[in-house]
């Protein structure tokens, strides 16, 4: 069953995006964010909302982060909006 709760799927979609360093390095440098902050604050909910937010700017990275964690983008999306209430 894939993962409903904003905060674990947008954890799971850093993963995602920590997995292939071509995309990480890519999120690095459009946040600003260094490794160690990232690490830091990889629980923060506007940190989590940004690395969703980082996805759908690239449509085909959505789609398949989608696919990697067995939901629609949509779900992806709307964690977004979540943490961005959080």
């Amino acid at each position: 069953m894939a993962e409903t709760d904003p905060i674990a799927l947008a954890l799971q979609a850093l993963a995602f995006v920590l997995a292939d360093q071509a995309r990480a390095e890519r999120l690095l440098a459009l946040t600003g964010l260094g490794a160690a902050e990232l690490r830091a604050r990889a629980a923060e909910p506007a940190l989590l909302a940004a690395v969703l937010g980082f996805l759908e700017s690239h449509e085909p990275d959505l789609v398949a982060a989608a696919e990697a964690l067995g939901v629609a983008p949509p779900a992806l999306v709307a964690a977004r909006h979540s943490l961005e209430q959080a």
